[in-house]
């Protein structure tokens, strides 16, 4: 089993005849992701490929069942295309634009209340359910099916841990990428949750950063409600204070959001914290083999 997305899921893809989208709708095609509508302002009618294209996002739902959206369009018009998708009904929106403005995002967020869309990103490589369906940039022959789930702020580090597992023969359920801006969609917590609830994921990976709050509600979060173990990184130690670093998100500001005082936390909470990423691997292999000596007592 994998969480949100899977062989069944009919993805149509906003801004699919620019450059970037373009490309990665052939990606995606070529891993096996049903792309079944492609939108495009003005070019309703036309195909791409074999993907038929349609000038709104209502009339592409309408007329192929679409039930998930990929987001390639410029920064300028990305809040619109989500809000667009979410009129439309889509369930899963994964928005892959970089650069949205933060009050854009605060409107989109705004705007989702009440309704059923989730909203993957912005600024993520996206999600994938290893051997069923991707809807992002991620390289998909590094990623193999499997039980273990991965979550990140962080799209490098995502493909490091990953290609870990995958040499270490450990399978991943899904990798979702939530994205590294200060607005976000989809938190740790929510995502969390779903993998504690897919009986097909044993084990999750976290890959934090500094700044903002996700990582201590994600501590919170397993503290009280996961049976499922967790290892996580967070990335920026050295970071000095007041100075961003990578992502808009990634800022530590009044003493709070530092790497260090991350890690205390998820520690506390009991959450495995690995110091070196390139040792995610071989700890997620000796938590695995500590869960599996626990079932066989």
């Amino acid at each position: 089993m994998s969480i949100l997305i899977d062989q069944d899921t009919g993805v149509v893809i906003q801004g699919i005849t620019g450059g970037e989208g373009a490309f990665h709708t052939r990606q995606m095609k070529e891993y096996g992701t049903k792309i079944v509508a492609g939108v495009t302002p003005g070019k309703g009618g036309q195909k791409f490929d074999d993907v038929p294209i349609f000038n709104t996002v209502r009339e592409a739902v309408e007329n192929t069942k679409a039930n998930t959206s990929g987001i390639f369009v410029p920064p300028a018009f990305a809040a619109d295309a989500i809000m667009e998708a979410v009129d439309a009904g889509l369930e899963i929106i994964v928005c892959l634009t970089e650069g949205i403005p933060t009050l854009d995002m605060i409107a989109v967020k705004q705007f989702m209340k009440g309704s059923n869309s989730k909203l993957i990103g912005p600024n993520t490589p996206g999600i994938i359910s290893p051997g069923k369906c991707k809807v992002g940039v991620m390289a998909g022959y590094i990623h193999t099916p499997g039980r273990v789930g991965v979550i990140s702020r962080s799209g490098t580090l995502t493909y490091e841990v990953v290609d870990q597992l995958t040499k270490l023969s450990i399978g991943q359920s899904s990798c979702v990428g939530i994205g590294g801006d200060p607005v976000i969609g989809m938190t740790f917590v929510e995502t969390l949750n779903l993998f504690e609830k897919d009986k097909d994921t044993d084990i999750v990976v976290i890959i934090g950063e500094i700044g903002g709050h996700a990582e201590e509600e994600a501590a919170d979060f397993f503290r009280k409600n996961m049976s499922k173990p967790v290892v996580a990184f967070i990335a920026g130690v050295t970071a000095p204070p007041g100075r961003r670093m990578g992502h808009a998100g990634a800022i530590v500001t009044g003493g709070q959001g530092g790497a260090r005082e991350k890690i205390d936390i998820l520690e506390k909470a009991g959450i495995t914290v690995v110091k070196n990423p390139s040792e995610i691997g071989e700890t997620v292999a000796r938590v695995l083999a500590v869960r599996k000596s626990a079932y066989r007592l």
